[in-house]
């Protein structure tokens, strides 16, 4: 017997399954690297969105501090005082967690200058409620005026929107970074597959090549010596005829088990399929929801606009008023001229007749006067309170409008966790199916070598006619496929 060192049967099967195992975790250490990098994009990728939620955040502070401005010009209603109070305070918080959270310079020296106009913007308010407290209300609307209030506004709300265009700006870089770690990801698992792959096949060619030499070799043996054999033909034929129909009933199995695993592909594609609809529509969803948040913001620019000229029509109604009453009190007098014209024109006897009838026209005159500058005042009180009655309703209509931006912005977070999960779901659809399909691969090629083997038992349980001699050379050669096994 041969006992020369060379590599065993075991050792290339072993071989065979230690490459891929390699390659496979190799893979794994560079996609848990790649992992790793998504985990620490993501992270900054949820600060970016908070700073931006947060930037949101003041700016509907400041927006509320206005209306609650306003509101205490009207009507010096305690509600709007708090209503200012709280969202100075919550201001305060929302700047404070920014001030921690920012760590792009840029955006920090935005961050600077916003404080910088948002403290003039509270002290120029705080100055006009303190006028109103002061019953100076017609002062505290001079001085909004005087230190251009509206122009402070605007470019709060221009830095604003810069702070949240570098925000965008940086949530953009850091998606294609991620963008490019999950391409890289993809990248690397498809080599590593494709790797193992192609060993697995070359390792597995190897084998068999080897195996089919030992067997070819041994094979040859059993031949020469099957025919030297005489006795036990019929034994030896029995037992060939079972094992082609174990072969024939194996085979029918492996049929099955193929149709099986390739119906199972075809499931899984229609999985994959239906999941990529879903995606599809969960995006669309996504992209509505933001067209909703679009809308939103041009109905509160609108409101807004409604309130500063609901704002300016009560300034003007006062103005009517203060008219209206210098109407009455020109009236008074020119009554009280009037009876003393007549008291004149009595004392004048005969001459002073035509006077006294002038002066009776004259009275008659202030009288219309005055119950014309009545009737304008109980006019100018009635448009005073439906312009109170609208502020109210534009405050509420206001307060419905950011109810639903909020709600819109907690359907889009919710879209994005939608078509995350459905993404997962035809991720793992992709790769069932094709675990499948190399599955049904698989089985077809055991089902053409069970065939292949099933034809060879018949064919060798048809083929012996005697066995005489050679037992011992059948024994030797049954040890050396132990042996190389």
């Amino acid at each position: 017997m041969n006992k020369r060192k060379s590599w065993k049967l075991r050792h290339w099967i072993v071989l065979g399954y230690s490459v891929p195992v390699l390659a496979l975790v190799v893979s794994a250490g560079m996609a848990a690297a790649n992992v790793r990098q998504l985990m620490t994009i993501s992270g900054e990728l949820r600060s970016a969105w908070e700073t931006h939620e947060k930037v949101d955040h003041v700016n509907l502070n400041l927006q509320i501090m206005a209306r609650a401005t306003r509101g205490y010009l009207l009507q010096r209603h305690p509600t709007s005082l708090l209503d200012f109070n709280e969202a100075k305070s919550d201001y305060m918080t929302v700047v404070s967690e920014l001030d921690a959270q920012i760590t792009n310079e840029e955006q920090r020296q935005n961050l600077a200058q916003l404080t910088t106009l948002i403290n003039q913007f509270i002290t120029l308010h705080q100055g006009m409620i303190d006028l109103v407290n002061q019953n100076q209300t017609a002062a505290g609307v001079q001085i909004w005026r005087e230190s251009n209030g509206r122009a402070l506004t605007g470019e709060i709300g221009s830095l604003l929107t810069d702070m949240e265009d570098l925000e965008g700006e940086i949530v953009a870089r850091q998606e294609t970074i991620q963008a490019a770690a999950l391409w890289r990801l993809q990248l690397t698992l498809l080599i590593a597959a494709t790797l193992s792959l192609l060993l697995s096949a070359l390792i597995g060619t190897l084998v068999i090549i080897k195996a089919s030499r030992i067997m070819d070799q041994a094979a040859g043996n059993i031949v020469s010596s099957a025919s030297e054999i005489a006795t036990s033909i019929e034994q030896q034929e029995r037992s060939s005829s079972q094992q082609a129909a174990s072969v024939s009933e194996t085979s029918t199995t492996m049929d099955e088990l193929g149709a099986s695993s390739r119906q199972s592909a075809e499931q899984a594609e229609a999985a994959a399929a239906g999941a990529q609809q879903v995606l599809a529509l969960a995006e669309g969803g996504t992209r509505a929801v933001e067209r909703s948040l679009d809308g939103m913001g041009d109905l509160r620019e609108k409101v807004d606009a409604i309130a500063d000229q609901i704002l300016r029509l009560s300034e003007q109604t006062n103005q009517i008023g203060g008219i209206s009453s210098l109407v009455s009190d020109l009236a008074n007098q020119t009554n009280m001229l009037a009876l003393n014209a007549a008291v004149e024109a009595v004392r004048a006897g005969e001459h002073g007749k035509g006077f006294a009838v002038v002066s009776g026209e004259i009275r008659k005159l202030a009288d219309q006067s005055k119950k014309s500058a009545e009737k304008i005042n109980a006019l100018v009180a009635d448009i005073q309170t439906a312009i109170n009655s609208t502020v109210m309703v534009t405050d509420e209509g206001t307060k419905t409008v950011e109810e639903g931006v909020r709600i819109a912005e907690e359907t889009a977070d919710a879209f994005a966790g939608v078509a995350e999960a459905v993404n997962n779901v035809v991720l793992n659809s992709q790769q069932i199916s094709l675990n499948v399909k190399q599955q049904a691969v698989a089985i077809q090629q055991v089902v053409s070598a069970m065939n292949s083997l099933n034809t060879g038992a018949q064919e060798t349980a048809h083929g012996i006619t005697q066995i005489k001699v050679g037992t011992h050379q059948l024994n030797e050669s049954a040890l050396q496929l132990k042996v190389a096994i």
